[in-house]
């Protein structure tokens, strides 16, 4: 399904193929007509006009197009003209940045930034399921029918409200990630989470497995219907992302789970401030 390369923009301009474009220019209008070009893209928290984790980010830009097309990925060009966008668009941007790339294009641009406020970091998030298999998961390209199918989603609302993240299961019913996150579900004290063949290898979920080793957790690769998770009555589960680090998981389809209460939980989401801050901290020397 093809799909445009402007995604939810923020700004008055865009860096498109190394110029600056004005967002209401005709230039940028084409950006949001659908293209049948594989589109690959990022999309970076930053933070105090730093990208978090920059160099994992790229990594994965290159490693999805080694799976699919196998061009050359310019990673010192696309750095170079990211750190300028930031310099031009504020230095001290907080927010999310979008890089999106085409074997014939590169756009960057920020985007509506999902950033949860303290509330959420404390008392979790809600959540509803989707059954659905991902294909080639370690490959991060536009899906059409996938977003179609999670945008649905979104838009049911239960006794919480609207869904804060999407859940998604299999076929037999299991859960292992988030539409736009990494899944770890906490049970008698261990910490699980799907095993990497199965899951988009998140940016952010790098970082927390060093967060779970500071905090002193024990992770195994293990994946649980909601069933057989909600026989724990003591279950946690938190989502980590790139926009919303880690966040608890209050409700899922209804059902309310101890996640805000989870002592683990918390040290787990105090390591991995730390890390993001020495992060931020590293990068402006």
């Amino acid at each position: 399904m093809a799909y445009p390369l402007l995604e939810s923009p923020v700004g008055s301009f865009y860096y498109y193929d190394g110029n600056k474009i004005s967002s209401d220019s005709q230039e940028a209008k084409q950006l949001l007509v659908p293209t049948d070009e594989v589109t690959y893209y990022e999309t970076l928290r930053v933070k105090c006009g730093i990208p978090l984790f920059f160099e994992d980010h790229l990594a994965r830009l290159r490693k999805s197009v080694a799976g699919i097309e196998n061009f050359e990925v310019d990673i010192n060009g696309i750095i170079d003209q990211s750190y300028a966008f930031i310099k031009d668009f504020d230095p001290d941007l907080d927010g999310s940045l979008r890089i999106v790339l085409t074997k014939s294009h590169l756009l960057i641009h920020v985007c509506e930034a999902n950033i949860p406020g303290e509330k959420l970091f404390e008392e979790g998030i809600n959540s509803l399921t989707l059954k659905w298999e991902r294909v080639a998961p370690n490959i991060k390209v536009f899906r059409g029918d996938y977003k179609a199918a999670v945008a649905s989603k979104f838009g049911e609302k239960n006794e919480y409200g609207n869904p804060y993240e999407v859940i998604l299961t299999d076929n037999e019913g299991r859960l292992y990630e988030g539409s736009k996150s990494n899944l770890f579900v906490i049970l008698d004290g261990v910490v699980y989470s799907a095993p990497d063949d199965k899951i988009l290898l998140g940016i952010t979920r790098n970082r927390v497995m060093k967060a779970l080793s500071e905090a002193g957790a024990t992770l195994k690769y293990g994946m649980f219907t909601l069933d057989e998770i909600l026989k724990d009555k003591n279950a946690s589960m938190f989502v980590s992302s790139t926009p919303f680090d880690i966040l608890p998981v209050r409700y899922i389809d209804g059902h309310e789970l101890n996640s805000c209460n989870n002592d683990l939980l918390r040290k787990i989401q105090h390591s991995y401030q730390r890390i993001a801050d020495d992060y931020i901290v590293a990068a402006k020397r």
